[in-house]
């Protein structure tokens, strides 16, 4: 039978794992940094900085009291253990040693309205024209964090984000930044995973590494899924540069999108009529929507669509895309799907290009 004091250490050692290494159930049942401490900690939205000040703060104070939680939980957990020996004094010293210097961390980080920290560290290698102080870049930051058109993926303890003038990188304990001016990427690795929770098919994970101009601005690396890669480039203004031997698989969705478009130039255009303009498309917000739907294969499960051009084609690939079945690839370009808007049914061959 085993003893009281080694299941709680197998359980304490792995809660504790978990929650300094959130996956995804604990992040689903809410046990993470950011749900716990919500309410102190604000919305990202309203100050990506400010949070991220809070975060990565009370952060460093709840890991460093992870040992001292183990010693307390211990004598509930065994109580008939004295711990009371020489190396339960030492454990419980370095305990309360590591927690009371992450308080005198967090205070020293605290003087000057948090200019000590090391986020704000970060901002200030960026003050130069246009930004007055690392306040003006923090709220650079904060604006275009509040943008929708950015670029994000990860988990919160390792997301990359790519807004207009910014490249960032959240991280557990720090965040890292470059200006997109002054920044070039390099594709330095890429790594295929055979199993992945949320693909059936093997996924391929890029690494990339930023490089400023700014000396002042420490080099870091990102990754992300080579799916999301197409996607980056479009937001990254910054020059990408590919490693000579690093070869990027291109996936299946990004194939289909490709042939899409390829199809889509070769079926009858649309003429817009006379007096009528295009609006932004309704997915993306970003270019003109420059397709519309009408029926021109005259198949029987076709419907016609009487929306007015509505989506960008990237949008409306993506779209069509989104409803197929990854389990059967090779009736993708023979699919039917419902219109994003009304549901009627169409295929490639309906999808025109407004000229």
């Amino acid at each position: 039978m085993e003893s009281p004091e080694l299941s709680f250490t197998l359980a304490y050692v792995v809660l504790s794992f978990c929650f300094v290494f959130t996956p995804n159930e604990f992040r689903s049942a809410g046990l993470t940094i950011q749900n716990l401490f919500s309410s102190w900690l604000g919305s990202e939205d309203v100050g990506f900085i400010q949070y991220h000040i809070r975060r990565t703060s009370i952060t460093i104070v709840v890991h460093s009291a992870l040992p001292l939680g183990y010693y307390m939980g211990m004598c509930v957990a065994a109580p008939e253990k004295n711990l009371v020996g020489d190396s339960w004094r030492a454990f419980l010293l370095l305990s309360l040693c590591l927690q009371s210097v992450s308080w005198i961390i967090v205070f020293y980080w605290s003087r000057r309205r948090w200019h000590n920290h090391p986020i704000s560290k970060v901002l200030q290698a960026h003050v130069q024209p246009p930004f007055s102080s690392w306040g003006s870049v923090a709220v650079s930051i904060n604006t275009e964090f509040r943008h929708i058109d950015k670029f994000a993926t990860g988990a919160p303890g390792a997301r990359v984000i790519v807004t207009d003038t910014w490249v960032l990188k959240v991280t557990t304990y720090h965040i890292y930044m470059a200006l997109q001016s002054d920044c070039h990427v390099t594709v330095t690795e890429s790594t295929q995973h055979h199993l992945s929770p949320d693909s059936a098919s093997p996924t391929e994970i890029l690494t990339l590494r930023v490089d400023s101009i700014n000396p002042a601005v420490t080099p870091f690396n990102i990754k992300l899924n080579s799916a999301e890669y197409a996607e980056l480039r479009e937001k990254l203004r910054a020059p990408i540069r590919n490693s000579p031997n690093v070869v990027i698989h291109r996936t299946l969705g990004e194939l289909f999108l490709e042939t899409f478009k390829a199809q889509v130039d070769l079926n009858q255009p649309y003429a817009l009529p006379h007096g009528q303009e295009l609006e932004p498309c309704i997915g993306c917000m970003q270019v003109p929507a420059n397709a519309k739907l009408v029926t021109l294969c005259h198949e029987a499960d076709c419907q016609q669509c009487h929306c007015r051009p509505m989506w960008c084609l990237l949008c409306l690939g993506r779209w069509f895309a989104s409803r197929l079945d990854e389990q059967t690839p090779e009736t993708w370009l023979s699919s039917r799907v419902p219109c994003p808007t009304c549901r009627a049914k169409f295929c490639i061959l309906d999808v025109c290009a407004v000229r």
